[in-house]
This record gives structure tokens, sequence and C-alpha cells, in this order.
């Protein structure tokens, strides 16, 4: 029986599936509110009220927890990064930094009052080409 067994498929490899989830985490909370469809929104919401959750704690596990979570790579800069960084051109590096940054100050100081729902899902109406119903999924303000 398949009791109690949540699974998140959308046709999609394991690995396309966790690296889709963390784009998709990354631009949610860099900007608050993203367009998607209604199946990959609830499975994001899921991830995005755990990840303020770790936000809230605010210790270097949980900070730990969320970079894995969203795939931050927090390497060495090379000499050719180092030289852009220097000039004030933002890679993907620094964007990834800054979305941690974003996460662990204004988030989670926006939520320390509220218990959780933290994400709220508007349904916008159906894609064109495929039928999909689409929708925007956005922080609470």
């Amino acid at each position: 029986m398949r009791h109690a067994k949540h699974t998140f498929k959308v046709g999609r490899t394991g690995a396309h599936r966790r690296a889709m989830l963390a784009n998709m985490l990354k631009s949610l909370i860099q900007n608050e509110r993203i367009a998607t469809t209604v199946v990959k929104a609830k499975e994001l919401r899921r991830r995005a009220d755990r990840m303020i959750t770790l936000a809230k704690r605010n210790t270097l596990s949980s900070k730990r927890n969320a970079i894995a979570e969203m795939k931050i790579s927090f390497n060495p800069l090379t000499t050719k990064e180092a030289r852009k960084a220097k000039t004030g051109d933002k890679g993907s590096y620094a964007r990834d930094r800054l979305v941690i940054e974003k996460l662990f100050g204004e988030l989670r100081t926006r939520f320390t009052a509220r218990n959780g729902g933290y994400t709220r899902i508007i349904r916008t109406g159906d894609r064109i080409g495929d039928n999909a119903p689409t929708c925007y999924i956005e922080y609470l303000k």
C-alpha cells in the first residue's frame, strides 16, 4: 500500500527534478514571486516553507542545510572571478550568495512572528500551448 507516500515526478529524472526545484527556490527567494504550473508550485511551497523554518533557526547547520538544498557552491573564487567581482560584475556565484543573505536576513525577520504558511499560490488560468494550469507562488508580505 502507498499510504503517506508523497511523490513528485512530473516526467523528469531525479537529478533534473532536484536541479529544477533548487533553481525555482532560488528564484522565489530572490524575486519573492514567480509564475509556474500548479503542480510545481505545490511542491515548491513545501520546500520554500522549509527554507523559512531553517532561516528562523539561524544556526550554522541550518545555513549549511539551506545551501545544500539550493545547491549553492561556495568554492573559492578563481582569479578571473575575483577580478570580475572587484569591478562590480555579479556573476552567478555572487547572486547565489546574495540569495542566502536575503533568506537569513530580510525573510527571516519578516516571518519571525508567523508559525507557518509563508507562501501563497494564486491561480491564473490555463496555459495556451498545453492547457496546463498556471499560477503565481509568492511569499506573504
